[in-house]
């Protein structure tokens, strides 16, 4: 659907009216514009604000659960039970603290970002990252702790790279800070292209498997058959949640 919507503002709106009417991130809404007029305008306005509302509060939700449950209880404090409330204190804090920094970028980087390629920037680091980790938890027996450490290390430092010596960050308006850095960034971009997957998440896999091998963790292996089943039939997930 996004390809039809991509080629029908192309086509009947026109790629120079998008430029200089708010970029590409208005596309969808001048589409919407030229084919019913204001009315359409707002109410697929009105659907971009509310999805792009769910994704922030699951982001949000979901990095706050992990920092005061796995980090804040289970790491610093080794899961033992502090006060009643505390975790969900630290879940209230770290909430506050994820907003402002995502309101901070966000004004950092001014209207001219482009939401879209941000987007797929985030899907490419957490495809680098998460992908390998997934798929060779279920499917290699030998898979342990070290495999699955370093394939998120290498995904992550490697799609960050990628981005930063890609020609994306020298599309950054310079009136903008991250546009400030593009003038330290003048030299030509080293990775010819804007969406580094084809190559990170290789390099994930990669990571993954060398870690792995040059690893030795028999319980892996004696687990696989659990974590098989478990995620064929469910069995065994409530008593891996009371855990």
């Amino acid at each position: 659907m996004t390809t039809f919507l991509g080629f029908g503002a192309a086509t009947i709106v026109g790629p120079d009216f998008i430029k200089t009417h708010g970029g590409t991130n208005m596309s969808a809404p001048l589409l919407a514009n030229a084919l019913a007029g204001p009315i359409f305008f707002a109410f697929i306005s009105a659907i971009a604000f509310a999805t792009i509302l769910a994704v922030v509060a699951g982001l949000t939700i979901s990095a706050t659960t992990s920092f005061s449950h796995d980090f804040w209880t289970n790491v610093i404090h080794n899961g033992v039970e502090r006060k009643p409330g505390e975790e969900v204190m630290v879940a209230r804090i770290s909430a506050f603290a994820v907003g402002a920094v995502a309101i901070t970028i966000a004004i950092l980087l001014g209207p001219t970002a482009n939401v879209a390629f941000l987007v797929a920037l985030a899907f490419a680091v957490a495809a680098s990252a998460n992908l390998p980790v997934i798929v060779l938890s279920i499917f290699w027996r030998r898979f342990n702790t070290v495999g699955a450490v370093s394939g998120l290390a290498v995904g992550l430092l490697s799609s960050i790279g990628l981005i930063l010596i890609s020609p994306s960050l020298m599309a950054v308006d310079p009136p903008t800070v991250v546009g400030t850095a593009r003038h330290i960034f003048q030299a030509p971009a080293l990775f010819p292209l804007e969406n580094p997957g084809i190559l990170s998440i290789p390099l994930g896999f990669i990571g993954a498997i060398v870690g792995t091998l040059l690893s030795h963790e028999p319980t892996s292996q004696h687990k696989f058959n659990e974590l098989l089943v478990r995620s064929n039939t469910g069995l065994g997930s409530e008593r891996a949640g009371a855990q």
